[in-house]
């Protein structure tokens, strides 16, 4: 996977500022799919599921060590999902300038 390249004319204007930390939230919600993916992986590669395949069955030790890792792993992808949900909110909620100019400064 390589990284994304961001054109440079991304902040000319408010428009273009949004759409960025938009995407900013779409890589991370991606890059939060490929850890999920790649925990799944992990499981599906210790049950024997997914090649290749473990020389021996794991014991249950094994199994408990993989679940407490991929529990761990979750455990944080859940954090920053709340946290991308707290920003998405907070781009949502960005005023228009122009907005706040005409309700503060002209009476009617």
């Amino acid at each position: 996977m390589t990284i994304p390249e961001l054109p440079n004319d991304l902040y000319e204007d408010r428009e273009n500022v949004i759409n960025s930390l938009l995407a900013s939230i779409a890589l991370e919600e991606l890059a939060l799919a490929h850890v999920v993916n790649a925990e799944a992986e992990k499981i599906q590669r210790v049950v024997g599921t997914l090649k290749p395949y473990p020389e021996h069955p794991p014991c249950l030790d094994d199994l408990l060590d993989v679940n407490e890792s991929v529990q761990e792993t979750l455990q944080k992808v859940i954090i920053k999902e709340i946290i991308l949900l707290f920003k998405l909110e907070a781009v949502l909620k960005v005023p228009d300038p122009l907005d706040f100019f005409d309700s503060c400064c002209h009476e009617e």
